[in-house]
């Protein structure tokens, strides 16, 4: 009887606490959100020198005064960018390239671009692949295709860059379409040299060159390359496209890239597929909102598509007011939060059935039946 009341009064207590997070559930889903601290991954990729990569990461989040303001942020960002001006890096950049085809910074992708573009870059790789089946080594039938399909672009290319000029920009629709293809040639031949070629890819590409080779058209690649491009003229392009796993799923990426630009490789990086999810709905959500929820992960996303940009942007911004209060506010904010909703309504029944005067009502039940029976008597 002693302990009757302080656990009625704790139940109590119980229900109303749980009646009012499920009231305010979804600020408290953003609240509990912490943000990611970017300095260990760049450290990462800084210590593997994927300089490039570092550099696109670290840079969307220094758009944030909480990574800004960040010593630790401000003297990797620095040393970053003293390697990638140097001399002997960009000279390195400027050979891959030349030589290869392929870099992951600025200055290789133009050179790469520019020898492929002007069918050098498709001559050099066939007669590659041709010197190869001559020493009976190995082919890349993928290269060969890629080589084959570039040389075709580059003849639309220049006859539709001459149409264009006959008629006036009638035909400039072509020339373009052209281009897309030379442009996603480029971008593929990378993927394939430096392995990051989804293997759904290079079977379709097979596939497809022959076709090209026999129609001398390049109707039944148009879309596939125009998608590639998009990924081509954005940072990171190679590392989006290898998580792709089908044509449906290039086109979901391409949408992001061309939503999103040269932002859409580290927000994939932070998000995965519930980035991809997001994006798809970027029109309603709006793009500053999606990367102000990236800051905070997955978890972060999730929340945005759960209580709208609205309310996400204000319950983030009093989350970084109320800060200063430390970590146990996070902590109960992430306890609270993480309850599902069926123990919530659980805690507030039980809170209210512990306070319902069942002796009252048994004797009113009672009175109420003997009542009755007295006056049928």
């Amino acid at each position: 009887m002693f302990f009757r009341l302080p656990i009625k009064i704790f139940l109590l207590i119980l229900a109303c606490v749980s009646a009012g997070v499920i009231w305010q559930q979804a600020q408290l889903s953003v609240l509990a959100l912490s943000h990611i601290n970017p300095v260990p991954e760049v450290e990462a990729l800084v210590a593997e020198e994927r300089y490039a990569e570092a550099a696109d990461y670290l840079d969307f989040f220094l758009n944030y005064d909480y990574v800004r303001d960040d010593p630790k942020a401000k003297a990797l960002h620095a040393e970053i960018e003293k390697v990638r001006n140097s001399f002997s890096y960009q000279a390195s950049k400027l050979g891959e390239g030349l030589l290869a085809g392929t870099s992951d910074e600025g200055i290789g992708k133009k050179a790469g671009v520019i020898t492929d573009f002007f069918v050098i870059g498709d001559i050099r790789d066939l007669t590659a692949q041709g010197a190869n089946w001559v020493q009976s080594e190995d082919v890349d039938e993928v290269v060969a295709a890629l080589a084959a399909i570039g040389v075709v672009a580059t003849a639309a290319q220049v006859a539709s860059a001459a149409a264009t000029v006959a008629t006036a920009g009638a035909a400039a629709p072509a020339a373009v379409g052209s281009t897309a293809i030379k442009g996603g040639v480029t971008i593929l031949k990378s993927a394939r040299k430096l392995g990051k070629l989804p293997p759904w890819l290079g079977k379709t590409l097979v596939k497809s060159a022959k076709t090209v080779k026999t129609t001398k058209k390049l109707d039944s690649v148009t879309d596939l390359f125009s998608d590639v491009y998009s990924l081509a003229r954005t940072r990171g392009g190679l590392n989006l496209l290898t998580k792709t796993s089908d044509a449906a799923s290039l086109r979901r990426m391409a949408a992001a890239a061309e939503t999103f630009g040269d932002s859409t490789a580290t927000l994939y990086r932070i998000g995965g597929q519930a980035f991809l999810k997001t994006a798809g709905r970027a029109g309603q959500f709006g793009t500053d909102s999606i990367k102000l929820a990236s800051t905070y992960g997955a978890k972060g996303l999730r929340a945005l598509d759960k209580v709208g940009p609205t309310r996400f942007i204000k319950y983030s911004a009093r989350a970084s007011k109320i800060a200063y209060k430390g970590d146990l506010f996070d902590l109960v904010a992430r306890f609270l939060a993480m309850l599902p909703m069926w123990i919530l309504y659980l805690l507030c029944s039980l809170g209210i059935v512990v306070w319902i005067p069942w002796r009252w009502l048994r004797r009113f039940s009672l009175s109420f039946v003997r009542g009755k029976h007295a006056a049928a008597g």
